[in-house]
């Protein structure tokens, strides 16, 4: 029978695409976006804090069109905030998606 301590460290390891979140420090959105995607197996997220950084914040804008946050990047597909990435989660489209 199969560990699952193991699997779960080998999804780590499978998980290839670059994640990038563009957050702030109060948003709880953001929070859970950072943890939905840690239960997939995602170890590194690059976080773009966009209240410490305005020309980040502008950059955000000028991307996705959306002033709100989080702003969920993988690969290069913008996934949208919190509630396209739970729903893309309840669809298994999630898991596609990080193993592009």
């Amino acid at each position: 029978m199969c560990n699952i301590r193991w699997i779960i460290r080998l999804r780590k390891y499978v998980m290839t695409a670059k994640v990038i979140v563009y957050s702030k420090e109060t948003c709880p959105y953001c929070v859970m976006a950072k943890k939905l995607l840690s239960e997939k197996g995602v170890s590194e997220i690059e976080e773009v804090r966009i209240d410490l950084d305005p020309a980040a914040r502008d950059k955000m804008i000028e991307i996705t069109g959306r002033m709100t946050v989080p702003q969920i990047f993988i690969a290069d597909t913008h996934v949208g905030g919190f509630d396209d990435l739970a729903k893309l989660s309840r669809s298994g489209d999630l898991d596609k998606l990080l193993n592009s």
